[in-house]
């Protein structure tokens, strides 16, 4: 749980900014497309940041609370410049983009360190906490510019001392658990590449790009379209955090415990399939009235998120034992990479399109997520069938 709460307070500054772009936008008189690169740019950052610590298999070679509370550390640091001393985009996207490559160092590693404290039969459970941990801390900041009634800088500011505590956490209380690999492995930057030469870590980062395809569009573009839809201000803010947050935390649990009791690909097809239809009836929800779109985003909410632990867990057992934090590492650069082109997408569709119909492109991700999963249960031998994967000599 320490690690849980660390994730928590750390992930905090990660949408941060997001959560007060309206402010941002009145106050710097910045439009929607400027706007997508205070979130972009974290992306892009991440992705830069897992792919330099993939390469120098960092996860795997430095001590992993140490270098988790570092990373946390910095990452608050970068946020509260931007809270204090910027004024415009030529010094806040720089900054956001420090604060993703710092975020690198902090997501992948909570994975590693609760895999570690984690047997295989309880595993899905566990990092079902995890991303739970995540979704709390990402959608934090909507709660305090929602309910707090912070003024933007304020609500970055709390988000940075937030992560400090996380860093303090991490460093008193947080120690790799007994399934860790006993000493660091031999440098090995092309496990990142290599991985993808086997079938089971294959068809699992198939079914994650899926997935995060739809995941973060979702998250940075839910605000917008409840305000499109007629739902704005404190109201929109608070069903943000509900849906993205508790529905969310909901979500994670229930994929974890249905990973560990249900099997693997079963509980990933069965998140997927739900979040794809929501996709699908985006639009009609969007006309419906504020309550059937309430009800959509807590049950899209808790879908979206609830398969995540579970990519991670069955990579966690498919990879090599040796590179697990690298094979994390490198799966969530790539997801993210995937994940700028999405974000980027929306508001172009919705201007093409409208706010109504804008969701309608993240649909083909699901899909695509659950056809790989059901292709990774058909191909598992008796012994790993929809259940709890295992490395053999066929993968």
């Amino acid at each position: 749980m320490r690690i849980a709460v660390v994730q928590v307070l750390a992930l905090a500054v990660w949408f941060s900014v997001s959560a007060v772009v309206p402010g941002l936008r009145q106050e710097w008189g910045i439009g929607a497309a400027e706007a997508v690169w205070l979130t972009g740019a974290v992306q892009v950052g991440f992705v830069v940041g897992a792919v330099g610590s993939a390469a120098l298999t960092l996860a795997d070679r430095v001590r992993p609370h140490l270098l988790l509370a570092a990373c946390a550390l910095a990452a608050a640091a970068c946020t509260a410049v931007l809270a204090v001393a910027v004024d415009g985009m030529a010094g806040a996207v720089p900054l956001r983009f420090l604060t993703g490559v710092c975020l690198a160092g902090v997501y992948p590693v909570g994975m590693k360190l609760m895999a570690s404290w984690s047997e295989s039969a309880t595993r899905g459970r566990s990092l079902g906490i995890l991303v739970g941990a995540l979704t709390v801390g990402s959608a934090l900041p909507h709660l305090l510019g929602g309910v707090g009634h912070l003024p933007w800088r304020g609500v970055l500011a709390v988000a940075a001392g937030l992560g400090v505590v996380g860093a303090v956490v991490a460093v008193v209380s947080v120690r790799p658990g007994p399934h860790a690999a006993v000493g660091a492995p031999p440098r090995n930057p092309r496990y990142a590449v290599a991985m993808f030469g086997e079938r089971g870590p294959r068809l699992v980062n198939l079914g994650y790009f899926g997935h995060m395809w739809e995941l973060y569009a979702l998250w940075t573009w839910l605000p917008a379209f409840l305000v499109a839809a007629g739902t704005g201000g404190a109201a929109a803010e608070v069903l943000v955090f509900f849906a993205l947050g508790v529905a969310g935390v909901v979500g994670c649990l229930l994929g974890g415990w249905a990973s560990d009791r249900c099997g693997r690909s079963s509980a990933a097809v069965g998140a997927l399939a739900v979040s794809g239809a929501c996709c699908l009836l985006s639009p009609i929800a969007f006309a419906a009235g504020p309550a059937a779109l309430a009800v959509l985003c807590v049950v899209w909410g808790a879908a979206v998120i609830a398969d995540s632990g579970v990519f991670s867990t069955v990579l966690s057992e498919t990879a090599d034992q040796r590179y697990v934090g690298t094979a994390l590492t490198a799966q969530t650069a790539l997801g993210f990479t995937l994940t700028t082109v999405s974000i980027a997408l929306v508001p172009v569709f919705a201007e093409a399109a409208g706010w109504r119909y804008a969701f309608l492109l993240l649909a083909p991700g699901p899909l695509v997520g659950a056809v790989a999963m059901r292709v990774l249960r058909a191909g598992q031998p008796p012994s790993g069938v929809d259940g709890r994967f295992v490395r053999t000599a066929s993968d």
